[in-house]
């Protein structure tokens, strides 16, 4: 994993907080200082929160658990599904559904739903029906996979949230609190840190800030992802290798059962003789 550089960030702006007024109190630690009425986040410490929110979800993508991406304002939507995916992670970027983790069963029902549309929109039977409802079929299918199409493979609650803008994605926040699902969050100083278990102090309105902190959490994942993947295939060889060692025996014993023993039929032989 790289080390997070204090001149890169610096240079994507993920200094840069709100006005003064507009500051949540609870967010002082972080402040660097005033600057023409806009606060200045101290980037030593947003350095310190990252990496502990990296280790962190290192060992989430190595322990082969989900990580699920929000983040639904303009100028984060694209740099979030593009460092989502690339890490193959589930992401919501179009409008979160009230309910969506709180109620998972109704939202897998939603997918499997879309699911069932695929199918009958690849059946030869589909071209037979009337032009209107596969108008109507079409529109609910483009419809479901706008927003659930990012989180089709889902199958089960996600192990942690990485959320852009808290205060904007207050109800995914709320969801993820009340089932115990660690969350992390890059959090400006408008936001209130003790709400997210790993909170990452920086710009989360600018894209290029946001897409700073992304990239070295999306490193962190693919890490623990690649060490996964090592461990498998040890695993894999240890458990091959037992299994050789296992039969060695075995054939040697098989070996000994259908050999006669030099000393009885030495003995045999003097007895006839005798």
């Amino acid at each position: 994993m790289t080390e997070l550089k204090f001149e890169e960030l610096l240079e994507a702006g993920c200094h840069f907080g709100h006005l003064k007024r507009k500051w949540n109190p609870k967010m002082a630690p972080y402040i660097f200082k005033e600057h023409n009425g806009i606060h200045v986040i101290d980037l030593q410490k947003t350095i310190a929160k990252a990496e502990d929110a990296a280790t962190a979800l290192k060992q989430i993508a190595k322990s082969g658990k989900k990580v699920l991406f929000v983040a639904t304002k303009k100028q984060a939507k694209e740099v979030v599904s593009e460092i989502a995916k690339s890490v193959d992670m589930p992401f919501v970027t179009e409008r979160w559904p009230g309910g969506m983790l709180t109620n998972f069963t109704t939202i897998r029902k939603a997918v499997k739903k879309m699911n069932n549309l695929d199918q009958m929109m690849h059946d030869k039977a589909f071209d037979n029906i009337s032009k209107r409802e596969r108008l109507q079929i079409q529109r609910e299918r483009a419809k479901l996979d706008k927003n659930l199409g990012s989180i089709a493979d889902l199958n089960r609650l996600p192990s942690a949230l990485f959320i852009i803008d808290i205060n904007k994605e207050h109800i995914a926040v709320a969801e993820a609190r009340r089932l115990n699902i660690p969350t992390f969050a890059i959090v400006d100083t408008n936001c209130n840190p003790d709400l997210i278990d790993f909170p990452v102090p920086a710009n989360d309105d600018a894209s290029k800030s946001i897409k700073a902190i992304l990239k070295y959490m999306a490193e962190a994942i693919q890490e623990g992802l690649n060490e996964r993947m090592l461990d498998k295939e040890a695993n894999a060889a240890e458990a091959e290798g037992e299994e050789v060692v296992e039969e060695a025996p075995a054939r040697r014993e098989e070996g000994r059962a259908r050999r006669p023993r030099k000393s009885a039929a030495k003995s045999e032989e003097t007895k006839d003789a005798e």
